[in-house]
C-alpha cells in the first residue's frame, strides 16, 4: 500500500500547491502547466523511455543469454558468491540471479546506464522465480533494489561530459566528491536493509569484502588524483568504461564459440524477451512519471527550497547549498528531471560555482529511487513495495548529506 499512498500523495500535494499559487500568487496558467506536463510526460514515458528501452533490452538480453550459455555468468557468480551469500541469504548458490546482479552492479559502477538497465531487469526477473508471493518483493529483491538505487558509480562520465559542454574549467573536479557521496549512499543502503533483514554485518566475510571494496575505491581515488592529469582522467574514464563493456561481449562470444554454442540462435532466444519486458513496464512507468511531473510543474520544489532557506537562515547556518537542492530533490524521482535541474543550476550560477558543482555532486550521489521501483518491480508485476522505498530514500539522504559535506570540503 505504500506505493499507493505515495502515488496518490504526489497528485494531492501537487493540486494543493497549484491552488496555492493560483489563489495567493495569481498564477492563472498553473493548472494548464500541470496538465500539459502530464500529457508530455506520458508521451515521454512511452516514446522516449519505454520504446528505446525495448531496443536496448533486446540487444543486451540477447548478449546475456550468450554469456549464460558460455558459462561466464556462472563463473562471475562463483567469484562473488561468498559476499552475496551473506547479503542475499535466500538466493541459492550458483543461482543465475547472482551473475545477473553482478553484471548490473558492474555496468552501474562504470556509469554504463544503457547496459545496466537490461542486466538489472534480468536480475529482478531471475529473483522473481524464487518469490512465493509474486505481488510482494522478497528480501533479496529489496536488497538488490536498494543497492541499485544507491547508484554506486565509479566514473560519473555523463556528468563530467555535461560540465565540459557547459564550459567548466575542470570538468572532472567533481569526480572524487561524487565517488565519496555515492559510496556512502551505497554503504548506508546495505546497512539499512541489513538491519531490517537481521543480516549480521560483523560477519568476517562481509567485513572483508566491504573493507576490500573500500580499499579499492581509495586506490582508484589515489590513482586518478596522483597519477593522472585532469585531461587524462576524462580520456581514461571514457576509454576504460566502453572498452570493458566491449570486452565483456567479446569474452561471452569467445566462450560460447569454444563450447560450440550457436551464438546467433542464442542471441535471438534471449532477445525475444526485450520487447515484452518493455511493454510490461509501460503502465508502471507512465503512472509514476506523470505523478512526478505533477509535483514538479505545480512548483512544489520551489516551496520546499524556500522553506529550507527560511529554516537554515533562522538557525544561523550557511545557506549556500540550498540553491542546489532542487537537483537533490528531483534525483530520487526522475533522472532526466535531475539532469535538467543540474544544467539549469550551472547555467544560472556557473559550472565552476559552489552551487553549480554541488548540483553535479547531488546528481552523481544516488539514483532515481521511484523510477527504479516503478521500472524494476513493475517489470515482474510486484505491486507492494514493503520497506524498499524507505530504505532507498535513507540511502539517498545519506548521499545528499555527504554531498553537501564534501562540497564544502573541496569547494567551500
Amino acid at each position: 500500500m505504500s506505493l499507493t499512498y505515495i502515488w496518490s500523495g504526489f497528485f494531492l500535494v501537487g493540486f494543493a500547491a497549484a491552488v496555492a499559487q493560483w489563489l495567493f500568487l495569481g498564477d492563472t496558467e498553473i493548472f494548464k502547466k500541470v496538465i500539459d506536463g502530464t500529457f508530455e510526460t506520458a508521451r515521454m514515458g512511452v516514446m522516449d523511455i519505454a520504446l528505446p528501452l525495448a531496443g536496448v533490452m533486446t540487444l543486451w538480453l540477447g548478449i546475456m543469454n550468450i554469456g549464460e550459455k558460455a558459462g561466464a555468468i556462472n563463473w562471475l557468480a562463483r567469484i562473488i558468491a561468498p559476499f552475496f551469500s551473506r547479503i542475499f541469504p535466500e538466493v541459492p548458490k550458483e543461482h543465475p540471479a547472482t551473475g545477473h546482479m553482478v553484471m548490473n552492479f558492474s555496468a552501474n559502477l562504470l556509469g554504463l546506464d544503457n547496459a545496466a538497465t537490461p542486466f538489472g531487469l534480468k536480475a529482478m526477473e531471475s529473483l522473481q522465480t524464487l518469490n512465493p508471493n509474486k505481488e510482494e518483493p522478497t528480501n533479496a529483491q529489496i536488497m538488490f533494489l536498494v543497492l541499485h538505487t544507491s547508484g554506486l558509480t565509479l566514473i560519473p562520465l555523463a556528468i563530467m561530459a555535461q560540465r565540459s559542454i557547459m564550459g567548466a574549467a575542470d570538468p572532472s573536479d567533481i569526480f572524487i566528491p561524487c565517488m565519496i557521496a555515492t559510496y556512502v549512499a551505497t554503504i548506508t543502503g546495505i546497512i539499512a536493509v541489513s538491519i531490517r533483514q537481521r543480516i549480521n554485518l560483523f560477519d568476517r566475510v562481509l567485513l572483508g569484502w566491504m573493507g576490500g571494496m573500500t580499499a579499492a575505491i581509495v586506490g582508484v581515488i589515489w590513482y586518478f588524483t596522483q597519477v593522472l592529469s585532469k585531461e587524462e582522467i576524462q580520456v581514461v574514464s571514457k576509454v576504460v568504461s566502453n572498452a570493458i563493456l566491449m570486452g565483456v561481449i567479446t569474452i561471452f562470444l569467445v566462450g560460447a564459440l569454444r563450447k560450440r554454442v550457436n551464438v546467433y540462435d542464442a542471441f535471438i532466444e534471449g532477445a525475444k524477451g526485450g520487447i515484452q519486458t518493455s511493454i510490461t513496464v509501460i503502465p508502471y512507468l507512465v503512472g509514476m512519471l506523470v505523478a512526478i511531473s505533477v509535483i514538479r510543474n505545480a512548483g512544489v520544489f520551489g516551496f520546499v527550497v524556500d522553506g529550507f532557506t527560511w529554516i537554515f537562515s533562522a538557525l544561523g547556518m550557511n545557506t549556500d547549498f540550498v540553491s542546489a537542492l532542487p537537483t537533490a530533490l528531483m534525483k530520487p524521482l526522475s533522472g532526466s528531471g535531475a539532469k535538467a535541474m543540474m544544467i539549469d543550476t550551472m547555467k544560472t550560477y556557473g559550472p565552476d560555482s559552489f552551487v553549480g558543482r554541488l548540483a553535479c555532486i547531488f546528481n552523481g550521489s544516488a539514483d532515481t529511487t521511484f523510477y527504479i521501483v516503478a521500472l524494476y518491480f513493475g517489470s515482474v508485476g510486484i505491486r507492494r513495495t514493503r520497506y524498499a522505498i524507505s530504505c532507498g530514500l535513507i540511502a539517498d539522504l545519506a548521499g545528499v548529506i555527504t554531498a553537501i559535506g564534501v562540497a564544502y570540503v573541496f569547494f567551500g
